[in-house]
């Protein structure tokens, strides 16, 4: 009986604690060198972002210039690492324009692959419909 009750004292402490969240900022280059396959553009542009572990939700805003026209499309993708493509997990909607500020709630999938450089933001414009620049988000230090 001693026992159970000295390891109930000593676990519940520690199970009755609540996780904490945690506020976590990304940051990503775009060039087009970086896109899959590369252009030849001189267009750029940045991605920031801050991640509230606890809910998911993803606060963002991405710039950009330089583009060979306007934007088309933009958005995150993932899960991918550099060098390959994914699908699309936000969009930013048609024809953005930069700056671009926005929200979303990631899953808990979706936070992993952020988390672990596995998420990418790009641009799409009418020459490069596949996408004129892009980022890899990547932890900010």
């Amino acid at each position: 009986m001693k026992r159970t009750l000295l390891a109930a004292c000593l676990i519940l402490p520690v199970a009755a604690l609540p996780a904490a969240a945690a506020t976590l900022h990304f940051h990503a280059t775009m060039v087009a060198s970086s896109e899959v396959p590369p252009n030849p553009t001189s267009g750029k542009g940045t991605a920031d972002a801050t991640l509230d572990t606890d809910s998911g939700k993803l606060e963002y805003t991405v710039n950009w210039s330089g583009l060979t026209g306007p934007a088309i499309m933009a958005h995150f993708h993932g899960p991918a690492p550099v060098g390959k493509n994914a699908g699309i997990q936000v969009n930013f909607g048609m024809n953005p324009v930069s700056p671009v500020h926005g929200t979303a709630t990631l899953t808990p999938d979706e936070i992993t692959e952020l988390e672990n450089g596995q998420m990418y933001v790009n641009v799409h414009t009418e020459a490069h419909k596949g996408g004129e620049i892009r980022g890899q988000m990547m932890p900010a230090t």
